[in-house]
């Protein structure tokens, strides 16, 4: 909150003086319901002023937060070029609120009228009770990461015909689960998108219409509405068409830049010598492109250490900043590699202090990191070596790193699984978890578990008419007591009423107080 200047916070419940401008929810209630509250708050904000703040990873172990004006907002929901939003729209806002989909989720049926369903996080992490909330609140918009959409496109077979817009990106998305999603349950339309916190969400858009199911990817298509991409060789210089050049967006999603961060700021976000515009600049994105015969741009990665996990851009320096921060640590560096299962991973490899040879030290390392960033920053295996690999120019030598083995996992002192449950448990887990062998007491996201491996755990289970809910597995993750739940728990179908009152509904009515937020934001940069 320092670091963005944030002057007014809302909370759930009395703060008890931990900040001192906050505001109890049932402060505003009255607001939010129309009592007391202007027709017209005459509020001017400026398209350059700042809407909100968002923070991305970053190398130097201190995230980057991006300002993102209002015209980026306007830019990306109204007159986009890639889809129309209406007030006849009810649109789903499945993204966590610091991610940047959720600008999109948010503003397409607020600023149209529309209606935004929430839906419960619970709810995202069970793909029967996501489908079940679809179909009952009647929504028309759904977008999903790339790697909710690659575990969930089965699950949601029965709703999906049902969109008028299904989108899809943030990571690799899988060509195989598209394909069988255009033959069995087709939404009106399929669009795989492409972007960046940094251009306001999406930059790129293409929509799927038939599939060659022997690609290796989808493409991301064309530049959307005020938006302009350019392929760019190590000069800043156009390359030719068909050639790999790295993608610049400018236009009006370009942010105003990272806060407080002038330096960077200058470092990625540059002049556009290819705009009329006075003071136009464009974002260097670091990812690797090239034009298709057809016209559409193919991904093809990055140019730099920069990774993307479950649709969370990282910046794997960021994550061995904080590493080399414990007393224990001398170096420390973390990279992206691929489990038993083709997935990409974070591996953080450390080179103990002198005297940081204990031997629980890649659990002590995970509590560390656990308590400064989140989960799914926290690397799934830190593995001990006695000095990091150099090739001999002198850099790190990737190719010579170790692989994970079972003591760069935080796991308890092995004890054998016991009774028919525990074992079939333990049989499960380590599939999932790509390990050698699971212990009673081992914890399932110490071992490297995430939510998207949590909802797969959770319908093994069902096949084998264990019934269980998220939840349960994040209150109780060490597998002993997982199974000793899974022994009396009994299904129990989630009611009607109780999902339409989790997924209540913003309507425009609160647009006067949401507008007074941003104008006590808009003075300066440092405002969310």
């Amino acid at each position: 909150m320092i670091d963005c200047a944030v002057r007014l916070v809302l909370t759930a419940t009395d703060s008890d003086g931990e900040v001192e401008a906050a505001i109890p929810v049932q402060a505003i209630e009255p607001i939010i319901a129309g009592e007391g509250c202007d027709a017209d708050p005459g509020l001017t904000l400026a398209a350059e002023a700042t809407a909100y703040v968002m923070y991305t990873s970053g190398s130097t172990g201190v995230p980057k937060a991006v300002a993102v004006p209002h015209r980026a907002v306007n830019r990306l929901v109204i007159n986009n070029g890639y889809a129309e939003f209406s007030w006849s729209d009810r649109v789903a806002w499945v993204g966590n609120p610091a991610f940047s989909i959720s600008t999109l989720e948010v503003w397409a049926p607020l600023l149209h009228g529309g209606r935004l369903i929430v839906v419960p996080c619970t709810a995202v992490l069970q793909p029967d009770i996501l489908c079940e909330l679809v179909q009952q609140n009647s929504v028309t918009v759904l977008h999903l990461t790339a790697g909710l959409f690659n575990r969930s496109a089965d699950h949601l077979a029965p709703v999906l015909a049902s969109l008028r817009l299904l989108l899809v990106g943030g990571g690799a998305v899988d060509v195989a689960a598209v394909a069988r999603v255009l033959r069995r349950c087709r939404p009106q339309r399929l669009l795989h998108c492409y972007g960046a916190t940094e251009t306001s969400t999406f930059a790129t858009v293409c929509e799927i219409t038939a599939i060659d199911e022997t690609a290796g990817r989808l493409p991301i298509g064309r530049p959307i509405a005020n938006t302009r991409i350019y392929l760019l060789d190590g000069d800043a210089a156009p390359v030719p068409f068909g050639a790999v050049g790295e993608i610049h967006i400018g236009g009006a999603g370009v942010a105003r830049g990272y806060l407080n961060r002038p330096e960077l700021t200058a470092e990625r976000f540059v002049a556009d010598p290819f705009s009329g515009e006075a003071g136009a600049r464009m974002y260097r994105t670091g990812d690797l492109a090239r034009y298709l015969p057809d016209g559409n741009l193919q991904f093809l990665g990055r140019n730099d250490d920069q990774v993307k996990i479950r649709g969370f851009r990282i910046e794997p320096g960021e994550i061995a900043a904080r590493l080399a921060e414990h007393p224990l640590v001398r170096e420390a560096v973390v990279v992206a590699q691929q489990d038993g299962r083709g997935e990409p991973r974070l591996v953080g490899y450390v080179v103990p202090a002198e005297h940081g040879a204990e031997a629980d030290l890649a659990a002590t390392l995970r509590r560390h990191l656990s308590a400064r960033l989140p989960d799914y920053m926290v690397p799934s295996a830190l593995v001990r070596v006695a000095a990091l690999p150099l090739t001999p120019n002198g850099k790190l030598d990737r190719n010579a790193l170790p692989a994970p083995d079972d003591e760069a996992f935080a796991r308890a002192s092995y004890s054998a699984p016991q009774g028919e449950i525990e074992t079939a448990l333990a049989q499960i887990w380590a599939e999932l978890l790509g390990v050698e062998r699971v212990g009673r007491h081992d914890h399932f996201f110490e071992l490297g578990g995430h939510s998207l491996l949590a909802v797969q755990l959770i319908t093994r289970l069902r096949q084998l008419s264990l019934g269980v809910e998220v939840r349960t597995l994040f209150a109780r993750p060490v597998l002993a007591d997982l199974a000793a739940s899974l022994g009396s728990h009994q299904e129990v179908a989630v009611p009607a009423n109780l999902i339409t009152e989790q997924s209540a509904a913003i309507t425009p009515q609160m647009l006067p107080l949401i507008a007074l937020a941003q104008d006590e934001s808009a003075g300066s940069t440092g405002a969310a």
